[in-house]
């Protein structure tokens, strides 16, 4: 049996530490942003008259349309960042206000008119590219999902650190996900039931509320109007 030095351990435990923190916030934060859980019934109208093949394919275009502008706007965030002026203490709050409106929207089981506005789905099932536009965008990649990346870009020093690898990482599983539950969307109505879904949405809804609320706080400090401890 090899022998470790315990005090090496320790260090190590605080070295990675920050990284699998940031990572589960990362992942958290945009998983429950997109959502798709909540974008099951829009995407069952949506391919209502839809045989299954097709359904999978416009769920594909609508997890890769989803990939590529949160991708998109995570690999140019601090360049945009730069362009506009915008600090991050700024954005935070901001984006701490987004997620506090769709958070709140989710408590209540339904989806927030930043994902989807009224009369998007109806729109949409007369489309050929229903899934770029309203499915990818914005009911899967929206306001929120874009500021949550864009808030995670702005604690990441530079494009080429850990931090990025787990934003981008995130990003993936997330667009994965997103796939898997819209292509078998029927099955997994059937197992979660609307009241299993709704539920998931609430509870999904509260993390998203508190998250809020660490963005807020987040940025108040950067600000100085909140000590560090």
């Amino acid at each position: 049996m090899l022998w470790t030095n315990p005090a090496e351990v320790a260090l190590n435990e605080i070295r990675t530490a920050p990284i699998v923190r940031f990572s589960v916030l990362a992942l958290s934060s945009i998983f429950f942003l997109v959502d798709p859980f909540a974008a099951i019934g829009s995407f069952l109208a949506i391919t209502a008259d839809a045989h299954r093949t097709r359904r999978r394919q416009i769920a594909r275009k609508g997890a890769l349309t989803c990939f590529i502008v949160l991708t998109g706007f995570a690999l140019a965030g601090q360049l945009i960042f730069r362009m506009f002026g915008i600090t991050l203490p700024a954005f935070e709050l901001a984006g701490g206000l987004i997620l506090m409106m769709i958070g709140l929207d989710m408590l209540e089981a339904k989806r927030s008119p930043t994902q989807e506005a009224h009369g998007d789905t109806e729109e949409a099932t007369a489309k050929e590219d229903a899934g770029i536009v309203p499915l990818g965008v914005p009911m899967l990649a929206g306001p929120g999902a874009i500021s949550s990346v864009m808030v995670l870009v702005g604690q990441a020093p530079g494009l080429w650190r850990w931090e990025m690898g787990a934003i981008l990482g995130s990003i993936v599983v997330t667009a994965a996900a997103s796939y898997f539950v819209l292509a078998g969307a029927d099955r997994v109505r059937t197992v979660l039931g609307e009241s299993g879904i709704r539920i998931l949405v609430r509870i999904m809804g509260l993390l998203l509320v508190a998250l809020a609320m660490q963005f807020f706080v987040n940025g108040l400090t950067d600000l100085g109007l909140i000590p560090h401890h």
